[in-house]
């Protein structure tokens, strides 16, 4: 690169390092979504089709950064996990941060019509991004589990409050009025109760929402495990290179020690 008198102006770069051998997770969120989504004619309590968007988003992410193990969404948001290990730019949290955020946004708006075939844009959508350290595998589960925790709680007052004002016809201040104060328990029994709902056979994508990770286990035609907890054999000979650089998007239950069991390869050393 050519050298001018200007080139001093680079001394007043900062560099933004993240720790060696710390977890880096990028989370990602919408904002202002729900004034987005009441825009775009979103469903009440979970539109699939923006969960799907979402998580295509992720995947167009992930395969862009390699150094990715693992992505969890719910909602708005998506969190990416960097092996802690990595040396993407030099791991500077500045460029980490803002490839992943704008390649998603840019990513949400491309795939757009694939999810959203007759609703078109209003106006751009925007994420927010942070970057946050683990320094071990406990406090990056941990953190993974807190999201995952926080995806059930929302989701069951949710479901419970766009079920009174859908089908009970109370008003949004009314519906919150009524789960003011109410425990896990007490929003069950509202759903069973009162609209005949087993909140356990929600399906898992809103229960416990996307988790993708690597498909790091063709050897031959693999037994896979589904969304719906299924063994399925996936994939011939001739597939499986181009597989093995594809995600997995899963709707499981990360909380528990048997997913990383499972899947001990997400936390090994690199």
């Amino acid at each position: 690169m050519a050298k001018s008198k200007f080139d001093y102006v680079r001394q007043f770069e900062i560099d933004d390092p993240c720790l060696p051998n710390c977890w880096i997770v990028i989370r990602i969120d919408g904002k202002g979504f729900h004034k987005f989504t009441e825009a775009h004619n979103y469903m009440k309590p979970n539109d699939e089709r923006g969960l799907g968007l979402m998580s295509c988003a992720a995947q167009r992410v992930m395969n862009e950064f390699k150094e990715i193990v693992l992505a969890y969404g719910q909602s708005d948001e998506y969190s990416f996990v960097f092996h802690k290990n990595c040396q993407v730019f030099n791991r500077r949290a500045s460029k980490i941060m803002t490839n992943v955020v704008s390649l998603f946004a840019s990513s949400f708006t491309m795939y757009w019509p694939r999810y959203f075939n007759t609703q078109e844009l209003q106006y751009p959508p925007a994420f927010d991004a942070r970057v946050v350290l683990y320094p071990s595998d406990e406090n990056l589960t941990d953190y993974l589990s807190w999201r995952q925790a926080d995806c059930h709680i929302n989701n069951l007052y949710n479901t419970c409050f766009w079920k009174l004002v859908q089908e009970k016809g109370l008003s949004p201040a009314q519906s919150e009025a009524r789960l003011r104060g109410t425990l896990s328990s007490d929003k069950n029994e509202l759903l069973f109760s009162e609209f005949n709902i087993n909140y356990n056979n929600i399906p898992e994508l809103y229960r416990k929402g996307s988790v993708l990770i690597r498909n790091k286990e063709l050897n031959g035609p693999e037994k896979t495990m589904t969304s719906n907890n299924e063994d399925k054999t996936r994939y011939s000979k001739s597939e499986q290179k181009k597989a093995l650089a594809s995600c997995l998007v899963l709707h499981c239950d990360i909380i528990r020690k048997k997913f990383w069991e499972e899947h001990p390869y997400i936390l090994s050393d690199k």
